[in-house]
């Protein structure tokens, strides 16, 4: 077999090809596609002998096209910084190569612009299906890539978009949060979000935690947003006298890493001072102190899950839209073992 650069096989073509075996470009594009069965031996391998001598490797793409099938399924996210987005993007990548397709990421940065644009490059790229993290500015023109092909939502709803959602149950989550703040002795708490910005699931966190304070009259407590002021409001819930010993809940790691540099700013003993939970659990959680308690998401389940529920779809499900909302793992460490009722 000759060794050719990557150059030097893009020049050669299937005419190519033909010419050398001396045989039809017919009879080629049967060989490298799936009617290889009706070629005789000879003829087979000639063109084997001809592709091995030119160096030639098909174009993938092109091929796929011809058939109505490119084998890529699309993945638009918020924020690929997001330890979070990475996490389940392992989970959809390593699906997808299980089932013979590729991923092709976008990451709009949180950029309504950046949303736009790459949702009409992923529809050029003629991807088969979608599987989106997104701000939820674009309905329009989401609904209408939806008339194109499948669509699976993950951890952020898009309620003029009827497709699949996958994500956490965010109820349950801060529900087995603020439990176990009670439960080591925990009174007034104070709940860390990133901006809502329209996204559901902080949404959804934020409502539940104080559906959860109304109806448990013991526990006083409020929720604040990360940004420039959030040194600010760490400092007040501190100084405030409240209802007892104090406990900060972040809503995502990236709330957690916030607190955590305020709270190291404002000299606070960790975790004598006030106790920290987050939502997420990140490599560097346990390295923090005694550790910080954690809620992990099963961000390797939710990605492939998203995944087996866009294949239903490309292989003709057409029932109504499902929600798949996983359980949170409670994992405790020192950040939540020193208060005293």
């Amino acid at each position: 077999m000759n060794n050719f650069s990557a150059a030097q096989r893009t020049r050669v073509t299937m005419l190519d090809v033909a010419r050398r075996a001396g045989v039809s470009k017919a009879s080629v594009s049967r060989f490298i596609g799936e009617d290889r069965a009706l070629l005789s031996a000879a003829i087979a391998e000639r063109i084997e002998h001809a592709i091995n001598e030119l160096g030639y490797r098909p174009n993938q793409m092109a091929r796929g096209l011809k058939r109505g099938r490119t084998r890529l399924i699309g993945m638009l996210v918020a924020d690929i910084r997001n330890p979070y987005s990475i996490a389940v993007m392992h989970g959809v990548e390593t699906a997808c190569r299980q089932h013979g397709y590729n991923l092709v990421v976008c990451n709009t940065d949180r950029n309504d612009e950046q949303e736009h644009q790459h949702l009409a490059a992923l529809r050029s790229y003629n991807i088969e299906g979608l599987i989106l993290n997104t701000l939820g500015h674009h309905p329009d023109a989401l609904q209408a890539l939806h008339q194109e092909m499948p669509i699976v939502l993950i951890d952020r709803k898009v309620e003029q978009l009827h497709s699949d959602m996958v994500g956490l149950d965010n109820a349950g989550a801060v529900r087995m949060a603020l439990e176990h703040l009670q439960e080591q002795g925990y009174r007034d708490l104070l709940l860390v979000s990133e901006p809502i910005d329209g996204t559901s699931s902080r949404s959804e966190r934020i409502e539940s935690f104080n559906q959860h304070l109304a109806q448990h009259p013991s526990l006083s407590g409020a929720a604040v947003q990360t940004g420039p002021q959030l040194n600010t409001d760490i400092q007040a819930f501190l100084q405030a006298a409240g209802t007892g010993p104090k406990a900060i809940f972040c809503s995502n790691g990236v709330a957690a890493l916030a607190c955590t540099q305020v709270l190291r700013e404002l000299n606070c003993r960790l975790f004598e001072d006030v106790g920290l939970i987050a939502l997420d659990d990140l490599d560097w959680f346990a390295l923090v102190g005694s550790g910080i308690t954690a809620l992990a998401q099963p961000t390797q389940q939710i990605g492939a899950s998203a995944f087996d529920c866009l294949l239903r779809r490309l292989k003709g499900d057409t029932g109504p839209a499902h929600n798949l909302d996983f359980a949170a793992r409670l994992i405790v460490r020192g950040s939540t073992q020193h208060a005293t009722p």
